[in-house]
């Protein structure tokens, strides 16, 4: 199942780590299903994008839940009353946690320990966080590049009579994600004991403005004002005569191979203690990445530049092996990406959506699939499956119709029936298909800015019987989750 914990609904905005990400937990264990899919978890900027996080370590304060805050003693319930009304209160709510979460370790030497032995773990990514997101709230929410130049290029005289100004608010961001770790590893040891494990997603390039770029600047091909020399994209297709410019910085993959691609080794230890599974989103820039010169409005002056996806993922195995690694391989894919991804044994993806383009040798029709794949009828950049299908045109509407042979099941049943019955080791189907949603409630739409990221969906779409229904399913394609459940 894909669904990013935001979807969940709550009556305080955003979904969170709360008590429906446990209901949907048990659902998914009534239902049969073995793994639940993610989007990022990292802590977003305005637009909300997953992809688009100000740390690729931290967890998104958003997704806290409050329940579990108010539930040991650290909220009142006016503080849950006030976030009902107004969404937007949340970082004043946590700073009020974050107050009394102080007062008690003073006099609970067993929680201090806990707390202070995290940040000790984590402190090569918390305190630069930290400073970083406190920086920006102090600049306006500006990036680091416009920051005062002693700040923006982390002068220690700087960075220290910063921190002594903002004591408070570094340890309320300390705090949050403390208590963001505590409340996601509770959920994945509950998700876990009920035969259902977590599948995480790792986007390849960072956000410029992060505490990733601005604390390690050295790592990423910036020039003296920390601004990008050059921003990575796709080149232009069928789909975009102009290509898509990301924006992202590029690495510099000879200052990362200095100390054995140690930034890369570190970052998939931080998903792997979230996640059962990784995905690293856009798998072919280990390969090669399309370049665009920073200035250029579009990608059509870009070029392909050489990656040494060999010797990361060769640091990456020595270090952590490779068995929960899947590769994204859409797009252009070469010869040279997918003999990366095999020489490291890594699963790449199908997506159902694609096949049906007329040509009986399309990779993604599943009389062509191979097992050693991961299987989708759309990820959270496709619109829904009933959205889909009603943008086709008659001819591609009889055309799918006719290939899956179920003409009196309304879609997107036949579809998700397709996926489960692929000789693909894993199919991961979308919330929205099993509901049966149209195009209004797709997470993501490439290419357009606003509206993105917020889809959630309502207490009770979620019942005994579509739970009855897709067990069903999964047990006639044998796709039936067989971890043994506790008593």
């Amino acid at each position: 199942m894909l669904l990013h914990p935001s979807s969940l609904p709550s009556p305080y905005g955003d979904g969170d780590l709360g008590h429906a990400a446990y209901r949907f937990v048990e659902f998914l264990q009534a239902a049969g299903f073995s793994v639940w899919q993610t989007l990022p978890l990292g802590p977003t900027h305005e637009d909300r994008s997953p992809y688009n996080a100000l740390s690729v370590h931290a967890g998104n304060p958003r997704l806290i839940s409050v329940d579990w805050l108010y539930d040991r003693g650290l909220l009142d319930r006016a503080h849950l009353d006030s976030l009902v009304r107004e969404p937007g209160d949340r970082d004043a709510v946590l700073a009020s946690a974050a107050a009394r979460f102080a007062t008690r370790t003073a006099t609970d030497p067993v929680l201090a320990g806990r707390y202070h032995e995290y940040c000790a773990a984590h402190a090569h990514w918390l305190e630069p966080y930290a400073r970083f997101v406190a920086l920006r709230e102090a600049h306006g929410g500006h990036p680091w590049h416009q920051w005062p130049r002693a700040l923006r290029d982390r002068s220690p005289d700087a960075l220290r009579g910063a921190s002594a100004a903002m004591q408070t608010r570094l340890a309320a961001l300390r705090f949050e994600q403390f208590v963001f770790a505590e409340q996601w590893q509770a959920l994945r040891e509950y998700a876990r004991a009920r035969g259902v494990y977590l599948f995480g997603d790792v986007p390849i390039f960072v956000a410029h403005d992060s505490a990733d770029v601005w604390g390690s600047r050295n790592l990423f091909r910036l020039d003296a004002d920390g601004m990008p020399t050059v921003v990575t994209g796709v080149p232009p297709d069928y789909f975009s005569a102009q290509g898509q410019r990301w924006g992202n910085p590029h690495y510099d993959w000879a200052a990362m191979a200095g100390d054995g691609f140690d930034w890369w080794r570190r970052r998939i230890a931080s998903a792997r203690e979230r996640f059962d599974l990784v995905r690293i989103d856009h798998f072919r820039g280990f390969e090669a990445c399309w370049e665009v010169p920073r200035d250029a409005p579009d990608a059509v002056t870009g070029a392909w530049a050489r990656a040494p996806g060999e010797a990361v993922l060769g640091a990456l195995v020595e270090h952590s092996g490779a068995g929960t690694l899947v590769a994204e391989n859409l797009g252009i894919i070469t010869p040279e990406v997918e003999k990366l991804r095999h020489a490291y044994g890594l699963p790449g993806m199908l997506i159902l959506q694609f096949a049906f383009d007329g040509d009986c040798a399309n990779p993604y029709l599943p009389h062509n699939h191979e097992a050693f794949n991961v299987v989708y009828t759309g990820t959270h950049d496709n619109d829904t499956t009933r959205g889909w299908f009603k943008s086709l045109d008659a001819d591609t509407r009889d055309r799918v119709l006719d290939y899956l042979g179920l003409p009196g099941e309304r879609m997107p049943w036949p579809l998700i029936r397709s996926a489960l019955c692929s000789v693909a080791c894993l199919a991961i189907l979308p919330l929205q298909d099993l509901l049966e949603l149209d195009s209004s409630h797709r997470m993501n739409r490439p290419g357009i800015a606003d509206g993105n990221w917020r889809w959630q969906f309502r207490d009770g779409h979620l019942d005994a019987a579509l739970a009855v229904r897709v067990r069903a399913l999964l047990d006639r394609y044998g796709r039936l989750a067989v971890v043994p459940v506790p008593g």
